[in-house]
């Protein structure tokens, strides 16, 4: 009988959060997601051991999470909110301490991480009465307000399947206020518990052959536009470029984030990774062929990607129907050829990424079977068609009530008991020489990435532009220090570590006036921290315009975020 194919890739990330100069972390995403969403996919997969998916972990977002476990082990914690929450006396603390914990502990979606708890939407309220006084007027705060508001905001961030099962959790929400200092330090060990389980849980789903992991280049780079900006040029002919022709050395630096990436992950979870999600989704054929050289087996983008690729390749033929060119593996033709590439399907993943949030739960689960069925159905040929539904597996959740538990339950429940769709994972796919006879040979891949199938999102306006010429002229400098040699070897390494932060895709993302300011102001500080840092490792003068912000972003802004529509 025939199969429909299913993969589920959750793409798991968060840029390197850390001030190297410091040593601390500036923004609290990476343990938050943890406790939230990287437990709660674990626990939904733990399950349903009948369902299989891909989970990429990006080695940065590794790398911080093994931080926090060290942190955890010696109890020195270099997060401003795990501080305060294992603080003895908060009624001590700073007016900036105070200022700090009321603009932080309410950073969510308030329609269903905030308005679903009165004790902790009262907390709110009073927030913004106390905003309507001069910051000298915060010192009258009781230290139980801190407590309860520190107790309440790691509540709402933890998992679903947590607040469900763990019986600590359930006292704290049945007690909803007055919380003692015992209950702060049992809820931080309990932040630690789950930080440090994470990844034995992911690898023992991959040991029960449950999972895939795969990986990404180390720090996330854009790697397209590191080998060569013009790359940009093949989905947007007329796009507006940096004054910089290229990025130094660009080609032997993502060599450097691809290696590091393979060795982080065989590290981590004792084997080498098969396939590759690029930062982004973005591909081109000079990046193919490194991942090709590595041995990598796949790779995956979005599917305008597809589409682009399939018109400059068959110039002659009309694009013809989405069942007939989306649900199959491609070869491109060239030193890339023994990779197999898959492509997104951008409206089902974009139906889970911000469209099911708004249906009832158990109508979303049947509407997405229904669609997949669909595809089967109309599938004129008689091979098994294989589904790619790729997206962020972090973000979606804030925006469905319970964090997506009920969705996820009841679409992996269908799923898991449906009669012809096989979740399956791009691995297993592949060991099938049946699925990888029959992939159709693409003679030009055209760059671009998952989001519209272009790379306008990281470069091609003033302010992005702006930022990658910021960051040329900080390479520049880095291989002049290092052509001179006049750095010890540690400090070498520090510089190549801050270096390999700084060309992170994430701080491009968020450049432009479509992204909210509160979250722009954020990222782009913390990039030109990065740079000065850099500068500062590098023993040399910090240029000025560093120190003036590069975008400021919008306040009604409601288009941008940390998760976009693919076209």
């Amino acid at each position: 009988m025939k199969k429909l194919n299913l993969v589920f890739l959750w793409h798991m990330h968060q840029p390197d959060y850390r001030d190297y100069a410091t040593q601390e972390f500036v923004l609290p995403w990476v343990y938050l997601h943890a406790i939230k969403d990287y437990t709660d996919m674990a626990y939904h997969l733990e399950t349903h051991p009948q369902v299989k998916a891909v989970v990429n972990f990006v080695p940065i977002l590794l790398d911080q999470l093994e931080d926090f476990v060290q942190q955890f082990s010696t109890g020195e914690m270099r997060n401003p909110l795990l501080k305060q929450l294992s603080n003895p006396r908060l009624e001590d603390i700073s007016i900036q301490e105070r200022i700090y914990l009321l603009d932080s502990c309410f950073l969510s979606n308030h329609e269903n991480m905030l308005k679903p708890y009165p004790s902790y939407k009262r907390l709110y309220e009073l927030s913004q009465v106390f905003s309507k006084y001069n910051d000298s007027g915060l010192g009258y705060i009781s230290g139980q307000y801190f407590a309860d508001l520190l107790v309440w905001y790691h509540i709402v961030w933890m998992g679903e399947g947590i607040r469900r099962h763990n019986v600590f959790v359930q006292k704290l929400l049945e007690q909803n206020k007055e919380f003692s200092y015992q209950d702060r330090l049992q809820l931080f060990d309990l932040i630690g518990e789950l930080i440090r389980d994470l990844i034995p849980r992911y690898r023992k789903l991959v040991e029960s052959g449950q999972i895939e992991l795969s990986t990404t280049l180390h720090y996330h780079p854009l790697a397209p536009l590191m080998i060569d900006f013009s790359s940009a040029k093949d989905s947007q002919a007329d796009i507006l470029m940096p004054d910089c022709l290229g990025y130094p050395g660009g080609h032997d630096r993502v060599d450097f984030h691809l290696t590091s990436a393979l060795q982080s992950h065989t590290r981590y979870f004792n084997h080498k990774p098969c396939g590759i999600w690029p930062a982004e989704g973005a591909m081109s054929t000079a990046l193919l062929e490194m991942m090709a050289q590595q041995d990598c087996q796949w790779s995956a983008s979005g599917e305008n990607v597809l589409i682009n690729s399939f018109r400059a390749s068959f110039p002659d033929t009309p694009l013809p129907g989405k069942n007939n060119y989306l649900y199959q593996p491609y070869r491109i033709a060239g030193q890339a050829s023994s990779m197999v590439c898959f492509f997104r399907d951008d409206r089902l993943s974009d139906l889970i990424g911000f469209e099911y949030s708004k249906w009832f739960a158990p109508d979303a689960a049947k509407n997405f079977v229904q669609e997949l069925e669909h595809i089967y159905h109309n599938d004129l040929d008689d091979r098994d068609p294989v589904v790619s539904v790729i997206l962020d597996g972090e973000n979606a959740w804030e925006s469905y009530p319970y964090n997506g538990y009920y969705f996820l339950q009841d679409v992996y429940r269908i799923l898991a008991q449906h009669p012809f769709i096989r979740t399956t994972t791009y691995r297993d796919y592949i060991a099938d020489s049946r699925n990888t006879e029959r992939a159709t040979t693409l003679s030009k891949l055209t760059a671009g990435s998952w989001v519209y199938g272009t790379f306008s999102t990281w470069i091609g306006d003033y302010e992005k532009n702006s930022a990658w010429d910021l960051l040329c002229a900080a390479k520049r400098c880095f291989d002049q220090v290092m052509e001179d040699n006049v750095l010890t070897e540690e400090e070498k390494k520090s510089a190549i570590r801050q270096l390999s932060s700084c060309e992170s895709s994430d701080w491009f993302w968020w450049f432009g006036d479509y992204n909210p300011a509160h979250s722009v102001a954020s990222f782009d500080q913390l990039f030109r921290k990065n740079l000065m840092n850099l500068y500062r490792l590098l023993k040399s003068p910090i240029p000025p315009q560093l120190f003036d912000p590069i975008s400021k972003g919008n306040n009604e802004s409601q288009d941008g975020g940390a998760m976009r529509r693919s076209s």
